[in-house]
């Protein structure tokens, strides 16, 4: 069994014993610099996030990250190896798990220094399309003082995540309420949601 399959069942186990998964080397570390080399993330079609599904507005007080939507088509070879590797995950999650996932969106995000987004839910009251939220972090050399934790809000509790480079964290668009800490420098990720139909490329 290779090591990206063993990565593949552990996050059916978790999604299917507690709703979460998390697994280390997601992406080597080559993978990761690979991605950072293209310098993507300081491409001026970076876009204040919005929050909502039809009229998205900014608000500086819920969520203060930048985005970017990836086009799947037209991404560099570094970011197909990524694409790639969900979308056998997907298939993977749809076999053992007995899911209907049909694709998958994913888009960059950059969080300044000292931005945050609020507690939430992934999945839309007006689009429950979103069933599985996969946030893939590329932050290297990052510390627990840095911040920047991703923040679950659970039945036993919460739980944190740092965001650390390679690092994949899975969860349930629809029952995984949770938010991004802030942190003391720029916080990268490929943030994702594996959906029940097929992506809507208008937002692309």
């Amino acid at each position: 069994m290779t090591q990206i399959q063993k990565h593949f069942e552990t996050i059916a186990d978790g999604l299917a014993e507690k709703g979460y998964a998390m697994v280390e080397n997601f992406l080597s570390e080559v993978e990761v610099k690979n991605i950072l080399s293209l310098n993507l993330f300081t491409n001026s079609s970076l876009r204040k996030a919005g929050i909502g599904k039809e009229s998205k507005q900014i608000n500086e007080a819920i969520r203060g990250d930048f985005i970017q939507w990836i086009d799947k088509d037209t991404a560099s070879s570094a970011l197909k190896l990524y694409l790639s590797r969900l979308d056998e995950l997907r298939v993977f999650l749809n076999q053992s798990l007995y899911l209907s996932l049909k694709d998958y969106e994913v888009h960059l995000a950059s969080y300044p220094a000292g931005a945050f987004y609020n507690r939430h839910l992934d999945q839309f009251k007006s689009d429950d399309h979103r069933k599985l939220s996969v946030i893939l972090y590329l932050n290297e050399s990052w510390k627990d003082e840095d911040g920047g934790q991703l923040r679950m809000y659970l039945k036993d509790g919460s739980r944190d995540f740092f965001p650390l480079a390679g690092r994949l964290v899975c969860f349930r668009s629809d029952l995984i309420e949770h938010e991004v800490l802030p942190a003391r420098q720029t916080r990268l990720s490929i943030t994702g949601w594996m959906l029940d139909q097929l992506a809507d490329l208008r937002h692309l």
